[in-house]
């Protein structure tokens, strides 16, 4: 059954709901990138593998979880509540099944308040440029994505910031993968507002730095 990465940054609030709704079969690791409030230990206590990341950096962090992975399929989602996991069997299948390279789950947000419209904008800029760029026939940009470990290693990403997600598309389009997108349920995070999308700030950094990976 798949390994799940999850990049960690001070989730101490959301992480044993998230780690309480793994299916069954499903691995934890918690790819921690410098918490101070007692992450590492909190995901240890509710049997996730935790690995220390650094620099930091999202991507850091999400690709240290990747090379610690050992099951030929690996699932990413954010560790802040704001995805279930009860729904990643919804990404992981049709990749275990072979009729997927890489499932991106679209984000369908349960609540007016659940993904700010900065965010929900810089996305769709950022998904909208990768279709006319790469032709790649996806609308978001998802954290609940899934692929297998081995071709996701062979794609030699490099990015270490918040570029990662996006590298990861576009050198798996390059590559010929099969990339697809279904819909997964989007809710407000445990304690507080997003480190990535929860401020025009973090937006317009997200943005910059996919951008960059556009650019190349």
């Amino acid at each position: 059954m798949p390994d799940v990465v999850l990049p960690c940054l001070d989730e101490a609030a959301a992480l044993p709901w998230v780690l309480s709704r793994l299916p069954a079969g499903f691995r934890a690791i918690v790819a921690d990138n410098g918490s101070s409030d007692g992450s590492p230990a909190i995901a240890a206590e509710h049997g996730a593998t935790v690995v220390h990341a650094t620099p930091r950096g999202f991507g850091a962090a999400a690709h240290a979880g990747l090379e610690a992975a050992t099951a030929d399929v690996v699932c990413f989602m954010d560790a802040d509540g704001s995805l279930d996991p009860a729904q990643l069997p919804l990404v992981a299948g049709p990749v275990a099944a072979g009729t997927q390279d890489l499932l991106l789950g679209r984000r369908r947000p349960t609540t007016r308040g659940a993904w700010p419209a900065h965010g929900r904008a810089g996305n769709a800029v950022v998904a909208w440029r990768l279709r006319r760029a790469a032709g790649v026939p996806v609308h978001d940009l998802g954290p609940m994505r899934a692929a297998r470990r081995e071709a996701l290693l062979a794609l030699d990403l490099t990015d270490r910031r918040f570029g990662y997600p996006l590298e990861m598309v576009v050198r798996a389009a390059d590559a010929g993968w099969r990339i697809g997108e279904v819909d997964v349920d989007y809710a407000p995070r445990a304690g507080g507002r997003s480190k990535v999308t929860g401020t025009v700030r973090g937006t317009l950094r997200t943005v910059r730095d996919m951008s960059k990976v556009l650019a190349r």
